[in-house]
């Protein structure tokens, strides 16, 4: 499905957007990550998602475990079978950008999202061969030309965390770029919310105008505060956002309800 030119803000009621973000599918069907079918994870997901009136999906990036045009391809005909909302993707460090969109001709990349009384930004963190994060000099020019140019309430979306969430081992592979990102949207009121993935985890921070956001994982979740690899026994899930045209913004995590998937949880690694 091609991307729309623009979404339609709802007449009577805040726009409804949802965060999916780390599904790592496996290059065939059924393939797991430290024990779990992320195959399974995500479709289970995507069941409570269907049940959400959401406006627009994006996804912040890991869709894949290695970056396999059969992981994409799979993903977007799991994704079409519980809904036809436009949906937007960027990519992490496990994808593989140009096979990303190869396996969907009609979406190129999308960078900026005109949804009526908001924009929402999507920035490349993905540094090709790193499991590090970056904004080049490229990506951090367009945020500033966009947030100068367009005085709407903005979200911006990327994979990596430009601040630390606690975890030395995973905290190591911030955004290297973190200072002079903040330098840029710290000096515009209208960015409302920053938003990422790559942690596995919820996080909700304020920081001067606007809210550091991060969302569970479609599969496997890193334990929270630890400077080790551990792995938390939250299940898989995603985030919601309610943005209304006052530039308010109201946002909390679904997760599905309780399963035993058959985890690795001593695992010291992925």
């Amino acid at each position: 499905m091609d991307f729309p030119d623009n979404i339609a803000f709802p007449a009577n009621r805040p726009l409804r957007l949802l965060q999916i973000t780390d599904c790592h599918l496996g290059e065939y069907p059924g393939e797991e990550l430290l024990g779990l079918n992320t195959d399974e994870s995500f479709k289970d997901v995507l069941v409570r998602l269907a049940q959400d009136d959401a406006d627009l999906i994006i996804n912040t990036g890991d869709v894949s475990s290695h970056g396999h045009v059969g992981s994409y391809a799979r993903y977007q005909a799991l994704l079409d079978k519980v809904t036809r909302v436009p949906h937007a993707w960027i990519p992490g460090n496990h994808d593989e950008p140009s096979a990303m969109y190869d396996a969907m001709p009609g979406q190129q990349r999308i960078r900026l999202i005109d949804a009526g009384q908001w924009q929402f930004i999507l920035l490349s963190s993905h540094v090709p061969g790193q499991e590090y994060g970056n904004l080049d000099q490229a990506e951090l020019a367009f945020l500033e030309q966009q947030l100068n140019a367009d005085a709407r309430p903005a979200l911006v979306f990327m994979h990596h965390q430009p601040v630390p969430v606690g975890s030395a081992w995973i905290d190591q592979y911030i955004v290297r770029s973190h200072q002079a990102f903040f330098d840029i949207v710290d000096r515009f009121a209208q960015v409302k919310g920053v938003i990422w993935g790559h942690v596995h985890q919820n996080v909700d921070r304020p920081r001067k105008h606007m809210r550091l956001l991060a969302s569970p994982s479609t599969c496997i979740q890193f334990l929270p505060d630890s400077d080790d690899f551990a792995l938390d026994p939250a299940m898989p899930g995603y985030r919601w956002l309610e943005l209304y045209a006052d530039g308010r913004l109201e946002t909390g995590v679904v997760r599905i309800d309780h399963k035993n998937y058959p985890i690795d949880f001593s695992s010291p690694g992925y």
